[in-house]
């Protein structure tokens, strides 16, 4: 189940351009392993996940999200730069 927050689908839709059904089909297009973010600034119980795949249309996406008890919680979603890039090829796999 797949949970978007009013707050997060505000900034989604305003800020990152991003849509539930490409959130969606990144998940269904990801051939990458899950990154754990564990930055101390954003560490979380459970921990913030991220993985980049590319939407039906191509569009590559950062998807960030925490998963607990079934649930996948977005807490954003946006076009990654090239670090974002760099740091998933490095340790996707």
């Amino acid at each position: 189940m797949l949970i978007i927050s009013e707050a997060v689908q505000i900034k989604l839709t305003t800020r990152h351009r991003v849509s539930e059904t490409e959130i969606l089909e990144a998940f269904a297009n990801r051939d990458g392993g899950l990154l754990e973010d564990n930055r101390a600034e954003n560490r979380t119980i459970p921990p913030t996940l991220w993985f980049i795949a590319e939407t039906h249309r191509g569009r590559q996406l950062k998807i960030v999200f925490i998963q607990d008890s079934g649930k996948i919680i977005i807490k954003t979603a946006y076009e990654p730069n090239q670090e974002e890039i760099r740091i998933y090829d490095k340790y996707k796999d």
